[in-house]
C-alpha cells in the first residue's frame, strides 16, 4: 500500500513534538500527537500508528538506563496498572464518561497547580499510594487515553533523582502502552499495512525527538523538572476538560 509522502512530512514533525514531551516528562504526548495527526490521516491510524511509537518511545527510555529505574517502584505499579486496564475494559466504560472525565481533569489540574506553587518541595507519599496510582492509571489508560498522569505524580512524590523518575515513569509506560497495543492488535487496527509503513517512515524523527530530549533532560535541576512535569499536568487536565465538554451529556 503507498502512503503519500506529504502526509509523512507532517506526521513526522508531529511524531518528533511527541517523543520530545514524552523524552521529558514521561507522559503527555498524545495530547499533540493524537489531535493534530488526525488531521492528516484517519483517527484510528492516527491511534495504532502512535501507540507504536510510543512503546518504542517508552522502551528507550525504559531501558536507556536499567540500573536508574527503581524497581520496588514500578513493581508496586505494575499490577494495579493491569488491574486497572481490566477493570477499564469491563466496567467502566459503561460509567458516565462525562463526569468521571471532568473529576479526573479537575484532580490532575490540583496536582500541577501544587506542582508549580511547591517546585521540589512537594510533600512526599507513601509507598501505598502506588495501588491507587497505578488502578487509576490503568482505567484512565483504558477509558481516556491518559494513563500517564496518576503514575507521573505518584513518582515525582516518591524524592526520586531525575534519572530515576524518568527510568521507572519509562518502564511504567512500556506496560501501559503495551496493554493499548494488545487492544488494537484484537480489533485488527494493527494489522492494516498503513500503519507499519508510517510508522517506518516517522520514526527517526521520533527517535531523533527522544534523543534532543535527553540531551536537555540530564541538565535539568530537580526544581525545573517538577515544574515541567506541573505544566504538563495543567496541560494535560485543560485537554480532558475540553474533551469532557464535549462529550455528550
Amino acid at each position: 500500500m503507498d502512503i503519500v509522502w506529504q502526509e509523512v512530512a507532517v506526521v513526522a514533525s508531529i511524531a518528533f513534538l511527541g517523543a520530545f514531551v514524552f523524552g521529558i516528562t514521561g507522559f503527555g504526548s498524545a495530547l499533540f500527537t493524537i489531535p493534530l495527526s488526525a488531521f492528516v490521516v484517519p483517527l484510528p491510524i492516527a491511534l495504532a500508528l502512535f501507540s507504536v511509537l510510543d512503546m518504542l518511545n517508552a522502551l528507550r527510555v525504559g531501558l536507556e538506563d536499567p540500573k536508574s529505574a527503581v524497581r520496588r517502584e514500578w513493581t508496586r505499579l505494575v499490577p494495579a496498572i493491569l488491574v486497572g486496564t481490566v477493570a477499564g475494559v469491563t466496567l467502566l466504560v459503561n460509567l458516565p464518561r462525562r463526569t468521571l472525565m471532568f473529576a479526573l481533569a479537575t484532580f490532575i489540574v490540583a496536582m500541577g497547580v501544587s506542582g508549580l506553587v511547591r517546585g521540589a518541595a512537594v510533600r512526599t507519599v507513601s509507598a501505598g499510594w502506588a495501588w491507587i496510582a497505578g488502578f487509576c492509571g490503568g482505567v484512565t489508560s483504558t477509558v481516556f487515553g491518559a494513563g500517564g498522569p496518576p503514575y507521573a505524580i505518584y513518582l515525582s512524590r516518591r524524592n526520586l533523582e531525575n534519572a530515576q523518575y524518568r527510568a521507572t515513569l519509562g518502564r511504567c509506560a512500556m506496560i501501559s502502552i503495551g496493554a493499548r497495543l494488545v487492544a488494537f492488535t484484537a480489533t485488527g487496527i494493527l494489522l492494516q499495512p498503513k500503519v507499519w509503513l508510517m510508522a517506518a517512515a516517522v520514526f527517526p524523527a521520533s527517535w531523533l525527538g527522544i534523543t534532543v530530549s535527553t540531551k536537555l533532560f540530564k541538565r535539568m535541576s530537580r526544581e525545573l523538572l517538577m515544574r515541567i512535569v506541573a505544566v504538563g499536568l495543567l496541560a494535560t487536565g485543560a485537554s480532558l476538560f475540553v474533551r469532557a465538554w464535549n462529550l455528550a451529556g
